[in-house]
């Protein structure tokens, strides 16, 4: 396969191929194609129809993360590590700093490659969709049509355009903001903008976009052609929360920074957690984020749009056992992935942002078979594995509301008022924990009539220090496992990868817990004193940035699984309570590929305890025995203690990714990064 070399060619390169399905080729097929298979412009924009069938390349064209290639590689945070025979993929290279890796990686979606008929590249697709939607923009005068079918194509354009430049800022930074089509005889020496002025330019095109896009496809003569059929559409309440989420990072301590540089002065990216700047928020942008979400938010509390937070509830939360009193289209397990539901796609009513269905059976030569021991070949497939670290573990707090360590000075210290006890590591924790984690004693495989024998000695996990699954290469180096994205019975006794159980998995880009996070964050990020975190503002008289947080815990607070809400110690001060909603995103959203631009937005990427990965090591005082009668998180252990596996040496140029050499070149208004 053929690739464009560089941003020119990917901005001047974009024909005009007319679809009017779901499916949309590969942004690069058309150098294979017979000319005459190539639609001519006044046929692509000429009517509803075909000019949908033109932005529909668009949706196609969205990396699907969890699917890039046969392993990828979207962790990049303190959150997930490689077994070693992963380290080739980007996560690690990115914990040894190689960040211009990106560049060859093609398991990762930065760069990506063509899998599953779909170029799965964020950087050569994002400038790829942007001139696609200039395009259209400049070609509308061509369609006969309806104003309101006008508005839906107009929306979506001006939806994409920001999306794609805010996705490619997220990695590199600010970037020339691409608002019209250029000729292929015109040299396009746009300068390049600061983050915060480039945010200003995505905004104007979410609020467009906003202004133009209905809450419901479903309720518009033109959405009625495809009824049913639009959950994976663009809307009114997509680009709203997009426009906070852009303001939010726009206003992020890292983006102030930087702003600096632009204004004459020195940006100090170092020390961050020591000097406070990790809490040094743009009031001004925070604020915008505050009343964008905060509307958002509001429209869901009055039932005002399809988006409801998904149900937690379990019949056996280790399985992911639905309870039979639960939402059958609003399960928690299936915003990730479904089971034996005939390849529907995941997402629940809970999905803000999706890219295009991925296809039947799309997971099971990658990411059904990454995440459980491939020890005696127990889950099938190679010996690659995604794990999680003994970081993330820590940040499951307790049922009480409780961290276990709270962040002081820099630091981690154990929090007096958690309760948490090192002879019993996993009793009482966060429910979430339960849900998304594979600990110590867990029954791993249900059925065990098709397992060897030697299989058959693993249905429960040895994962103390020197257990049978903790083997560096073929099980876990940090002593647990994710099941979160993909169930535990994705192995070879259950099976669930196999047809039969028609298991499919989709990461979100957007949820609306991530709106509720980021809702709370902004709210606080403004305030001035500790009242106001209690504060109901007037453009979301129903919730506070407190009131946010404790929303996703009544979310998962049950009589078997009981979760309190933010407990005063952890609101006393506005730093405090940024603490514990920058643990709660790493807890709700852990291993969903958030993490890495957390901690950069914040400052937290080249600070410790941030650059550290480590394992937990410990003793079992069980019996195998005792397992099998017995819940796991009441096992009492030994000598639990940290061990460092992973030490990141970063210093400021690791704040952002380098871009390609060939493209910096352009021109001398397109600058590289600093440090690269």
């Amino acid at each position: 396969m053929k690739y464009f070399s560089n941003i020119k060619s990917l901005l001047y390169g974009c024909l005009l191929l007319l679809a009017c399905g779901a499916s949309f080729v590969s942004c690069t097929d058309w150098l294979d194609k017979d000319p005459e298979s190539i639609v001519a412009e006044d046929e692509a924009f000429k009517n509803y129809r075909n000019f949908q069938g033109y932005i529909e390349e668009i949706y196609n064209l969205i990396p699907d993360k969890e699917k890039v290639n046969y392993c990828t590689a979207w962790n990049f945070g303190d959150d997930a590590v490689h077994n070693p025979e992963g380290y080739a993929h980007m996560d690690h290279q990115v914990d040894l700093g190689n960040y211009r890796n990106w560049l060859n990686n093609n398991q990762c979606w930065l760069m990506g490659n063509n899998y599953n008929g779909r170029d799965q590249s964020l950087w050569r697709n994002s400038w790829y969709c942007i001139r696609k939607c200039n395009l259209g923009i400049q070609n509308i005068k061509s369609l006969v049509g309806t104003d309101e079918e006008r508005d839906l194509l107009l929306g979506q354009m001006y939806f994409f355009r920001a999306w794609w430049h805010f996705e490619v800022m997220c990695y590199f930074g600010g970037m020339p903001y691409i608002d019209e089509a250029f000729e292929a005889t015109q040299i396009p020496e746009l300068p390049r903008l600061s983050f915060q002025e480039c945010a200003d330019r995505c905004a104007e095109d979410f609020e467009r976009a906003y202004d133009l896009l209905p809450l419901d496809w479903d309720e518009t003569l033109a959405g009625m052609q495809t009824s049913g059929s639009n959950d994976l559409r663009v809307d009114k309440f997509t680009a709203l929360c997009y426009l906070g989420k852009c303001y939010l990072w726009a206003g992020s301590p890292l983006m102030k920074e930087m702003e600096k540089a632009k204004n004459g002065g020195a940006p100090q990216l170092l020390g961050a957690s020591s000097n406070g700047k990790t809490y040094d928020y743009d009031a001004k942008y925070c604020a915008k984020a505050a009343e964008a979400l905060g509307k958002a938010l509001d429209m869901v509390n009055k039932g005002q749009v399809k988006y409801k937070l998904a149900e937690f509830k379990y019949s056996s939360i280790y399985d992911h056992e639905r309870d039979e009193n639960s939402d059958p289209d609003n399960f928690y397990s299936d915003v990730f992935y479904t089971v034996k539901q005939s390849w529907k796609m995941p997402g629940a009513k809970e999905a803000i942002m999706r890219g295009a269905y991925p296809g039947t059976n799309s997971a099971n030569w990658n990411c059904a078979k990454l995440f459980g021991p491939k020890v005696a070949g127990l889950v099938d497939h190679d010996n690659i594995i995604h794990h999680p670290t003994a970081n993330l573990i820590d940040q499951y707090g307790m049922a009480n509301g409780q961290p276990i360590y709270l962040v002081r000075n820099g630091e981690y210290v154990l929090n007096p008022l958690s309760g948490w006890d090192p002879e019993h590591p996993y009793k009482d924790r966060d429910p979430r924990f339960y849900h998304d984690i594979v600990f110590d004693g867990f029954h791993y495989v249900l059925s065990t009539d098709a397992l060897n024998e030697s299989q058959k000695k693993l249905e429960y996990c040895d994962l103390y220090t020197g257990g049978a699954v903790r083997d560096i290469d073929h099980g876990s180096s940090t002593g647990y496992y994710i099941q979160k994205l993909v169930p535990h019975q994705c192995n070879q006794g259950d099976r669930w990868y196999e047809w039969d159980y028609a298991f499919q998995c989709y990461l979100p880009y957007m949820r609306l817990a991530d709106v509720y996070l980021m809702y709370a964050e902004a709210r606080a990020a403004i305030a001035t004193g500790v009242s106001q975190l209690t504060e109901r503002p007037s453009y979301c008289m129903s919730l506070s940035a407190v009131d946010a947080i404790n929303a996703l815990r009544d979310r998962v607070n049950s009589s078997d699984y009981p979760m309190e809400h933010v407990q005063p110690n952890l609101r006393d001060t506005r730093e405090h309570f940024i603490d514990e909603v920058r643990r709660e995103r790493a807890v709700e959203l852990a291993f969903e590929g958030f993490r890495w631009c957390d901690l950069q937005r914040w400052l937290l990427l080249t600070e410790p305890p941030y650059t550290v990965k480590y394992s937990h090591e410990f003793e079992r005082l069980e019996t195998d025995a005792w397992f099998k009668d017995h819940d796991p998180k009441d096992a009492r252990v030994g000598n639990f203690s940290k061990k460092e596996l992973i030490t990141r040496r970063f210093d400021s140029k690791h704040y952002w990714f380098p871009l390609p050499d060939k493209d910096i070149y352009l021109y001398e208004g397109f600058p590289q990064n600093p440090g690269w």
